[in-house]
């Protein structure tokens, strides 16, 4: 008798891409499904870094006009009394800060004060305070999840001090 050697056993052939099709079309759907699940999630991040940078960079903007109001309060305004002329140099802070911040914030109020400040001298300050009311005037569209999480108001504040012998 004769040994035959043993044949492997022969399988049908199924082509090897309607195999890979079959499984690349389940992956599609699989693909779509994640990515409808995962895009809000990357969508509402995206959306805060944009809205909080816009924030940091319109509270600069008040803080950075503040100064400036503060700067301009130091030069000479034309004044009857010194009453007038705290309140002509609180004006001209308060018209140079809207100039600095008119660009960004629009909508902001302006208050400039005078007060007797320092110790055992008669030094006058002026204050510049500047406030947006970011609540009413948002400066882009706030999401429903985010408007919780939001500042109501920004501002800006800068004082200058001012000897009496120079107000007049």
């Amino acid at each position: 008798m004769k040994h035959r050697a043993m044949q492997p056993i022969r399988r049908p052939h199924i082509p090897m891409h309607t195999a890979n099709s079959s499984r690349q079309r389940k992956q599609r759907g699989a693909t779509a499904v994640e990515f409808a699940l995962v895009f809000p999630l990357f969508f509402l991040i995206l959306y805060a870094i944009v809205t909080y940078s816009l924030i940091f960079v319109a509270q600069q903007n008040l803080t950075l006009a503040a100064s400036e109001g503060a700067r301009a309060a130091l030069n000479w305004q034309t004044n009857m009394s010194m009453a007038t002329a705290l309140t002509n140099r609180g004006n001209a802070a308060c018209t140079a800060a809207k100039l600095v911040v008119q660009p960004l914030v629009n909508a902001m109020q302006c208050a400039a004060t005078s007060a007797s400040c320092g110790t055992g001298n008669a030094m006058t300050c002026i204050t510049v305070s500047l406030t947006y009311n970011y609540k009413s005037n948002p400066l882009v569209p706030t999401l429903p999840l985010l408007s919780s999480v939001l500042p109501t108001t920004l501002s800006g504040n800068a004082t200058v001090q001012l000897n009496p012998e120079n107000i007049q």
